[in-house]
Formats: C-alpha cells, structure tokens, sequence
C-alpha cells in the first residue's frame, strides 16, 4: 500500500492530552528504577566522583541533543506513531516498519515486562513473593494498566500525572535529606587503585545513557496533544532537561552520603543513602518510592507504545486490527491489548531477560536513523512548516547520530553473539515486511 500525505497523519484519535499531560509522559516514562540502582555500575568503572557527575551530565546532554531532534520532527509531522512516522518519511516504510517490529517482537514489549518485573521485586520488600508470584504479579501489573489505557487515553494520563508527581517528590524527600543531613566531603574523593580509561567512561556513559532512556516516547501519541506545534517540544525538552537536573542532585545526594567505593558496592544505592539520612525507614521509602516510579513507567509506557503499531497497520504493514479505534473510549484498543497480551507473556515466561539482552542495542539503531532524518527532510523537504527548528542544528544531530552509531558499534564488539541475535530480530522483519505489503493489498476494501 503506498503512504500518502492523507494517510500519514490521519489518526482518528482526538487531542485530549494537553501540555502538562506531554511534560509528565516524557518525565515518568524516562524515570523508573534505573536512577536509584544504576550510579553502582559506573561508580565502578570510574575513580572520580567528579567524572561520575561528568558522565551523568554528558549523558544527559546528549540525550537532549537526541530530544532536540524529536522535538523538530514531532513538530513538523504531528502523527500518531511517533518514530514509527519519522522513519517513514525520512528513509521509507520499510525502515518504519523494522522498528514497530522490532519495538513489538523484543524491544518496547521487552521493556514493558522488563519495568513491570522491577515492580513486582521491590513489593516483594513488603509483602513476600515467590519466583511464581512475583511473575503473576508483574502480568497481572501490565494488564491492569492496559485496562486502564484501554478506557481512554485521558484515563491514562491522570495515571500518569499522578505517579509521575509522586516519584519526583519521592526523589526530591531523598535528595533534600541527603543535602540537609551535613556535608561530608568523603563522598567527593576519588577512590584509590583504579585507573580512569577512555573505555571505563564509555561504560559509565553507557549505564547513564540507559537511565535517560524513554524520552523519545512522547513522540507515539504526538497525534493526540493539542497545539503539538508547541507542546511537544516544550514537553520533549522541559522533560529531559528536568530529569537532567534530578538525576545529577541524586547522584551529588549519594556522593555527599557514601563514599565511592561504597556507592560501587551497593546493589541498592538509593535505599543504603536513604538509610543513613532517614534511617531503617529510609530503606522502606526508597521501595516504595521505586515501586511508584515502575508503576508509572510501566503505564507510560502501555499509553505510547501501541500508538506506533496502530499507525503501522494504517499504513497496512500490520494486522488491519491493530488500527481499529474504540468507538466509545477513542483508543487504538487492539493495539493496547495486544501490546499488553504480549508484554505480560513475556513477563509470565521470563523470556523477556533474554529479549531486552539482544534488542537494546536496536534501539541506538533506530534512534540514530531517526534523528538523522532530521538531515534527511531538511533536505528534502526544505520549505516544510517547522514550528520548531532543532537547536544546535547541524553539530547536534551530527553529534547524537554519531554517538547513536558509537554506541552500535561498542555493543558488536563488546557482545557479539547478542548483538548478533538482535540484529536478526530486525532482520527477520525484512520478509515480515514484504508479506504484510502483499497480504494487505489481496484483501478486499474496509
């Protein structure tokens, strides 16, 4: 089926979500576990506290400068599908396809259960949980929140508003008793007997860079915010430079708090800062305060995601079904469950471990070609409306392609045999993508 402008952004999904819905979509889907567990891994690849702060402000930026280019797009093409659209039109349908493949098959429902199994151990700290149970639990989160999605997309967002309100406050109650309990300069020295290598701090920027992950799923429901003109690039910028922010006074909390070594030595960082300001309760707030984070990233997630296959079988390369709109709620229902069908099977099975393994590094994949199609459609399409022009344009979409591709690279050299069944999942999806062209186009006329 061929894509015309028609197609492209005809969505049937009316714009209720407004700018503080957007802004909270882009914080509480970057913000779930991560920030309260991942500064032990590159506290324990570099020496400096000074150089772990540099990681976690490097990263950050770089990932503004990979928002900044959503944000232009997002713009220019304010379509439900979000990545899914961009790549469409800057490299064609084939490209666009790969990704809603790869995002369903592995990587975004990978994701889902990923998140929903983190919630599922942090109750596990208040109410005990088998291996069996605690499976059962992280499913039975993800259909909940399909539920909830599934009744309408302003349902989803008060959820959002909510949990994401709850676990900022929840990290500035940590990060203002770390800073009101004294300074301590201990924290602040570099740890002796470890050498600083360009390779070490390329881990540190790799584990940083998995913390701001997320902020690109904005872009799925751009079809459904109002004015996205301007509300999407304020949500997409104001929401990573706010997590930008949050993340370094976390990690200035845990420095002023433990020293280095103790932070690498800790599983849980957050809960072991939080006990020697707060005391035994501070472990207690810290687990429930990751157990709102996971739930609102997890319904972040169930609201944007199946956005993208609802506009990829518009375009017939999906099932007919999934583009189905509910004609009472206004939702892509079929999307959302089959989005949340198979998120919590994954969940059930444990399978997504070894999925998230091979199709992470997918994702620099995709988020490399889709901020290099902001190159791409300002030359090919130079007299577009753009209500928003990326910032820094050309340096800072040359500079985050070129990380994007850094970090591909890094991942075949560093994990070959992972990396490897990744890049056949989205191979796999080539003859997908042929088979759905000719199978759409033999069926007779809705």
């Amino acid at each position: 089926m061929a894509v015309t402008p028609a197609t492209a952004l005809r969505s049937e999904l009316p714009r209720k979500l407004g700018a503080l819905d957007a802004l909270n979509i882009v914080v509480g889907t970057i913000i779930g576990s991560a920030i309260f567990v991942v500064p032990s891994t590159v506290a324990q690849n570099l020496s400096s506290p000074w150089m772990m702060l540099a990681a976690w402000v490097l990263a950050g930026i770089l990932s503004l400068f990979g928002a900044l280019g959503y944000a232009e797009l997002g713009a220019m093409i304010p379509a439900t599908g979000g990545q899914y659209v961009f790549l469409r039109e800057a490299w064609g349908p084939l490209w666009g396809f790969l990704c809603g493949w790869t995002f369903m098959l592995a990587a975004r429902s990978g994701a889902i259960a990923a998140v929903a199994a983190g919630f599922a151990i942090y109750l596990s700290h208040f109410v005990p949980l088998t291996p069996v149970v605690s499976r059962i639990v992280a499913a039975a989160l993800i259909l909940s929140l399909t539920f909830v999605n599934y009744r309408g997309v302003r349902l989803g967002a008060n959820v959002q508003n909510i949990f994401t309100a709850f676990k900022v406050l929840g990290l500035l109650v940590l990060i203002v008793s770390a800073l009101a309990s004294g300074w301590n300069f201990e924290g602040f020295r570099s740890a002796p007997g470890r050498d600083l290598s360009e390779a070490r701090f390329g881990l540190g920027i790799i584990a940083c860079l998995w913390a701001y992950n997320g902020w690109y799923a904005i872009s799925f429901v751009a079809g459904e915010i109002k004015d996205p003109g301007r509300n999407l690039p304020r949500a997409i910028i104001f929401g990573t430079g706010l997590v930008i922010v949050i993340y370094v006074l976390a990690n200035v909390a845990y420095l002023k708090t433990l020293t280095l070594p103790e932070i690498a030595a800790a599983d849980r960082v957050a809960a072991a800062a939080a006990a020697r300001t707060m005391g035994a309760a501070g472990a207690i707030f810290v687990s429930l305060t990751i157990l709102i984070s996971t739930f609102g990233t997890t319904n972040g997630n169930m609201m944007t995601a199946p956005r993208l296959y609802f506009a990829q079988a518009r375009d017939g390369l999906f099932f007919r079904s999934f583009g189905r709109v509910h004609p009472r709620f206004e939702t892509p229902y079929i999307s959302i469950w089959g989005q949340g069908i198979w998120a919590a099977v994954l969940a059930l099975s444990g399978s997504y471990v070894q999925l998230m393994a091979y199709a992470t590094f997918t994702f620099w994949i995709f988020y490399g070609m889709t901020v290099a199609g902001v190159i791409v459609l300002r030359r090919r399409r130079p007299d577009a409306p753009r209500p928003y022009k990326m910032w820094g344009y050309p340096v800072t979409a040359i500079a985050f392609t070129a990380i994007a591709a850094w970090l591909t690279v890094s991942s075949l050299i560093s994990a070959p045999v992972t990396s490897a069944l990744g890049l056949l999942i989205v191979a796999l999806g080539v003859p997908a993508y042929y088979i759905y062209r000719r199978w759409y186009t033999s069926l007779p006329p809705k």
